[in-house]
Formats: C-alpha cells, sequence, structure tokens
C-alpha cells in the first residue's frame, strides 16, 4: 500500500499540473480569438479603406495566407488548409498541372506531371481524378474500347495529312500524331528497312458505319467485331490510329502482311520512340476483344508511350489499371 504522506504529495502534484495545462489552454484559447478577431477587422479595414475613428492604410492588405485560414466571425475554429498528404488530388493537381490542362497541350501536361510514369500512375490510383479524364477525345491520352465509347458520339478532332507519307486513300491525322508518324517513317527509312503507307487514318462516324456493316455482312457480327470496332468505338474516329502498309516506293502490301516485313518488324520494337503504341498485341485479345494487328498504331504521345514501352505493358487498359474490355456492355 502506498503511504499516506505520499500518495497527497501525488495528488497536490497531479492537481498542479492539472491547474497549469488549463492556464495553458485558456491562454492558447484566448490567443487564438484575438488572433482570429485581429484578422478579420484588418480584412474589413483593408475592404472598406478604414473606419470610424482610423486612418486608412491604403498600402496595407490582408496576408492571403492569414485571411485563408482565418476563421468565420464568432467561430474561433480556424479553417484547415489542404494538406497534400491526406488529399493526393491536390498534390497532384497543383497549379503547374493545372496551367497546363487549360493550355491543352496534352504533352505539356504529362511533363507538369513529372513525365509519363509520373502521370500514369497518378492516373491508375486516382489520384489525378480532380483534373485528369481518360474519356475525353480531345487529349491524346484516351482511352477508346468496347466499355469505352466516345463522347460525343459524332466527334471529329482537327485534322492534317502527313507530309512526307504516302497514302493512296489521301488518309488524315490529328496534326500532332501526322507530324509524328512523318518523323516515324523517315527513320524507317533511314533505317534502312524500306517505306511505310499510311493505309487508315482518321475515320469519322458515318464512315464505321460503312465498314463495320460492310465487314459484318461478309463475316458475321462475331468474326467482323475481332477485327472491326461498331461505330462510335473506334480509335480512328479519333485521328490518332494509324493503320500502315509496307511500301517499295509506291508499290504496297495488305495490313495483314505488315507484321511479317522489314518495316513492321522495326516499328513494333521502335514506334514507342515517337510517341505510338502497338495497340493490339499477341496475348491482348482476352483484355481488348481484338486480335493482334500489328498495323494498327496509336498516338499517345512520346513520354507516355516511353511509359509504356519500359513498363512492358502489352494492353493500353492495363497501362491505365483498367478493366477488361473483351465484349460491349449491351
Amino acid at each position: 500500500m502506498t503511504p499516506p504522506l505520499r500518495s497527497d504529495a501525488r495528488r497536490a502534484q497531479v492537481r498542479r499540473r492539472t491547474q497549469r495545462r488549463r492556464r495553458r489552454s485558456l491562454a492558447a484559447l484566448v490567443a487564438l480569438v484575438s488572433a482570429s478577431v485581429m484578422i478579420v477587422v484588418g480584412a474589413e479595414l483593408v475592404t472598406s479603406g478604414g473606419s470610424a475613428g482610423a486612418a486608412p492604410r491604403p498600402t496595407e492588405t490582408a496576408s492571403p495566407t492569414a485571411t485563408a485560414s482565418s476563421a468565420a466571425p464568432g467561430d474561433p475554429s480556424p479553417i484547415p488548409t489542404a494538406d497534400p498528404s491526406e488529399d493526393p488530388d491536390a498534390a497532384f493537381c497543383d497549379d503547374a498541372v493545372r496551367a497546363a490542362v487549360a493550355s491543352g497541350d496534352a504533352d505539356e501536361v504529362v511533363r507538369a506531371a513529372g513525365g509519363g510514369e509520373a502521370f500514369r500512375s497518378a492516373v491508375a490510383s486516382g489520384a489525378a481524378a480532380e483534373c485528369v479524364a481518360l474519356d475525353r477525345p480531345e487529349w491524346a491520352w484516351v482511352v477508346v474500347d468496347k466499355q469505352r465509347p466516345i463522347d460525343p458520339i459524332d466527334f471529329a478532332p482537327e485534322l492534317a495529312a502527313p507530309s512526307s507519307v504516302y497514302s493512296a486513300v489521301g488518309a488524315t491525322m490529328t496534326p500532332t500524331a501526322a507530324a509524328a508518324l512523318d518523323e516515324l517513317a523517315a527513320a524507317v527509312d533511314a533505317a534502312g528497312q524500306g517505306q511505310v503507307s499510311l493505309f487508315s487514318g482518321y475515320r469519322s462516324y458515318a464512315t464505321q458505319v460503312t465498314a463495320h456493316s460492310g465487314l459484318v455482312a461478309q463475316l458475321g457480327q462475331e468474326a467482323a467485331e475481332r477485327t472491326s470496332a461498331r461505330p462510335g468505338y473506334s480509335e480512328h474516329q479519333l485521328g490518332l490510329a494509324a493503320d500502315l502498309v509496307a511500301c517499295d516506293g509506291r508499290a504496297c502490301g495488305t495490313i495483314y502482311e505488315f507484321g511479317d516485313t522489314a518495316q513492321g518488324r522495326w516499328v513494333a520494337e521502335n514506334a514507342w520512340r515517337y510517341g505510338f503504341i502497338l495497340r493490339y498485341v499477341e496475348g491482348g485479345t482476352a483484355t481488348t476483344g481484338y486480335e493482334p494487328e500489328p498495323w494498327h498504331l496509336r498516338y499517345v504521345g512520346v513520354e507516355l508511350a516511353t511509359a509504356y514501352a519500359e513498363g512492358g505493358y502489352e494492353t493500353y487498359e492495363d497501362f491505365w489499371g483498367l478493366g477488361a474490355a473483351p465484349d460491349y456492355a449491351d
């Protein structure tokens, strides 16, 4: 048993500690209320230019930080500011990223985010949800597959023809993708692998209606839809897809032969250097719903294509951490 004197001493010590804590808490509360009142009054003086009995001070302004964290009149509790560690969206969607998004330059957004892998990771984890979307067709990173249609359904991008890549049908792409294809084709030729031609680029919604229905009539719907997207679900409508064929001058093969040509093999190894990925590869059908198409390139930008290649991804869905899309929702 504790001796009585020792117990009394302990109780006295506890009382003294409790009194000190109360005094400190009261002092802190008084200081907080006083500071809040001073900030609110100061802000009102700045807004009104002064009050009765006080000379206006035009050279003084309220501190943005103080104003943002000050309490409303009558509420002594400070308003908490955003803590990036508690709000991943706030950490990713900073001023630099938001400014890049406002500029409309996809490459600038990825660079502002810290590069392709940093951007991919933030989007896949949901940390970029507040300022980056994967369903906006005007962005080069947009995802379109059998579960994710183009919205709006009749979207049509700005278009341009590649300046040096031959196309028997005058195919076009977005200006950025077309310029990238020119660089890719020049690199194929410079590597001594021959020439490539753009067999098919942008296809409008109406054109895809014709192409898809014709293939369905020829092969049946199930077989046709392993190689042809329904209208509104085709990457070609984005102006970001390129179906290539191998050529010797103006004599060109078919898309089905492309993967076994010198050009096709070089493209498979190096397309990422110019911002393209092979969208439908061997082994990816269970995720994409499409048979392998070594001729079908998809432009995503150099930063993202580099992250795709270095990460060893086989499907664009896996790259973004999305679910498989082997079939249409209906």
